[in-house]
């Protein structure tokens, strides 16, 4: 619905306003850090098995290394990442298959020692054992935080969040069962390399330990892959608040390779400083926790996006089981919190309380903007921020350019009207919307009221002096256009809308879905771009308003010799 920058922030803070964005900007960058760091101290513990440099100058090195891979780009960091995920996956697939052949799960359940030492705890140490390996998890929506560099995101950021999910989860769960039925307990609890030393016990058969080295390469893949894809998602959060002035604008400055070169150093030198610093592996699950917390705040953010009822917002993807699956998010999420413990709780109470005090002190006193959640509380009276409305409108045409030549077509066909004396009322100017509309585009009287007898049309605002009605049904052909122009010797007799020199009524048909609103953002771009209120004014004829309604980023600018037709002919 939003691809932008970001991902959890940017959906938290439009829905529940600039606090939780920073919450969720700000600490989704910290645990990221934090479960980067400790996958490229697991790459670096691999390594050291043929490499003798320790453990932590590896993990520091290969930051580096991934860190440059980020700066030349998103398109060389998505190959890497193809790379690394399809060698791992293969691997561990093969380990997997011959691992339940080995011990047997693949034929009948058969418990031994370490089914056993599995449940030990009770249901009690299983629940909070979720919790804590809940991490390995959390990078299947990081996704979203690059949302506004992937093609299609309607049909792309789900796919690819249900594929990683179903991998992982088969991966992980069939891997774990083959270990803990081949490894003793206590062998297990010691070993930095699990998946290997399984491997020892059945694939001794391979010639030239060729088993084992597959396996250190696919957890070297493993631990590559999410290393170098929590730089290039950590660094995005910054990235994305910069933009809205909830850190310092910096980190929003684009380097010469098209990346926050800035963002990815910062981020860089963070998991540098908490590899060095910190014990990585327990720092690791404690932000499992603030994790969880994140996706308790996005499933109630997905329940406010819903009932805000904001026109404006259209998901190409929505979750099924509305709201059931959020509310069950929600409880499960806060419900593994409990079970971890209380220095997991305090450490995500911590970040939280970090977080809120650096919005008070540094972002709030600069910002207007509201979440979605304001709309929600309209009928009590409270603030709502229009301007989401707008921005929401704006961000549609990225999604949709198949569509914009829709636009142009519809400002060479509008009609529009300049009224320069007398005063109108909201009926009058729907009456005059069926006059101009049967006569100019021979749509029947019978359809017209139709599309206005469904209720009073709205004005939703796209500046503050230009409105818009938009209205849709079935029985439309094609989108149409017209525009009333008041002057300051007119009077608009619409309460709560005396100031308005301009409204435009938009009339679309039903199919496909979604097109009044993909025109709409085109208006909306237009009515917010730079001295419109001059231009749009100041106009004098129908050709120059127009000219002013096309948007200008069709117009290809170049060098005359770049097109040897038009170089001979000028």
């Amino acid at each position: 619905a939003m691809p932008k920058a970001g991902g959890t922030y940017y959906f938290l803070d439009r829905a529940l306003g600039p606090l939780f964005g920073t919450i969720g900007g700000l600490g989704s960058w910290v645990a990221v850090i934090f479960k980067s760091a400790f996958a490229l101290v697991g790459m670096g513990a691999y390594l050291s098995l043929y490499i003798d440099v320790p453990v932590v100058a590896l993990a520091v090195i290969l930051t580096v290394v991934f860190g440059l891979v980020n700066t030349f780009g998103a398109k060389e960091t998505t190959l890497l990442q193809r790379i690394l995920v399809g060698t791992l996956v293969v691997i561990l697939a093969a380990f997997t298959i011959l691992g339940l052949s080995e011990t047997g799960l693949a034929d009948s359940w058969q418990p031994n020692a370490g089914d056993e030492a599995f449940f030990s705890g009770g249901v009690v140490g299983f629940i909070s054992t979720i919790g804590l390996v809940f991490v390995s998890y959390a990078g299947l929506t990081k996704v979203a935080s690059v949302a506004e560099e992937i093609q299609n995101p309607d049909r792309n950021i789900p796919l690819g969040m249900v594929l990683s999910l179903i991998t992982a989860t088969a991966i992980y769960t069939m891997g774990t069962l083959v270990i803990i039925n081949l490894l003793p307990p206590e062998e297990l609890h010691g070993s930095l390399t699990p998946v290997a030393d399984a491997g020892e016990v059945f694939l001794n058969w391979v010639p030239a330990d060729l088993g084992i080295i597959l396996i250190v390469v696919a957890a070297i893949a493993a631990f590559a892959s999410t290393g170098n894809a929590g730089i290039l998602s950590a660094s995005r959060y910054p990235f994305a608040m910069a933009k809205d002035k909830l850190v310092p604008v910096r980190f929003a400055k684009i380097g010469r390779f098209g990346t926050p070169t800035f963002a990815i150093m910062v981020t860089v030198g963070t998991m540098i400083a908490v590899i060095l610093l910190f014990d990585v592996e327990a720092v690791a699950k404690l932000a499992s926790a603030f994790q969880l917390l994140l996706f308790g705040l996005v499933c109630l953010a997905v329940i406010v996006m819903r009932e805000s009822r904001i026109a404006s917002y259209k998901p190409g993807f929505k979750s099924p089981l509305y709201p059931w699956m959020q509310v069950a998010g929600i409880l499960i999420s806060f419900w593994l919190i409990v079970e971890m413990g209380i220095l997991s709780i305090g450490f995500t109470g911590m970040v939280v309380i970090v977080c809120a005090f650096w919005y008070q002190f540094y972002a709030s006193g600069n910002l207007q903007r509201r979440g979605a959640i304001f709309h929600i509380h309209e009928r009590l009276g409270q603030m709502r921020y229009e301007g989401l409305e707008r921005e929401l409108m704006t961000i549609i045409h990225d999604r949709t350019q198949d569509q914009n030549l829709s636009y142009e077509n519809l400002v060479a066909r509008c009609v529009v009207h300049n009224y320069r004396v007398g005063s109108y009322s909201r009926d009058m100017l729907v009456e005059e919307v069926k006059n101009v509309a049967h006569s100019a585009f021979e749509i029947e009287r019978d359809d017209l009221d139709a599309v206005f007898s469904s209720g009073p049309a709205s004005l939703n605002p796209l500046s503050e002096r230009v409105m818009l009605v938009y209205r849709s049904h079935e029985s439309i052909k094609r989108p149409e256009l017209i525009v009333f122009r008041f002057s300051e010797q007119t009077k608009v007799a619409i309460e709560g809308f005396e100031d308005v020199h301009t409204i435009m009524v938009l009339i679309c048909p039903r199919t496909p879905a979604g097109l009044d609103l993909r025109l709409a953002g085109h208006l909306a771009e237009v009515v917010q771009s730079y001295d419109f209120d001059r231009r749009w004014l100041s106009a004098t004829s129908d050709k120059d308003m127009n000219e002013i309604l096309m948007r200008d980023d069709h117009f290809l600018h170049a060098p005359i010799h770049d097109f040897p037709y038009l170089e001979q002919h000028v």
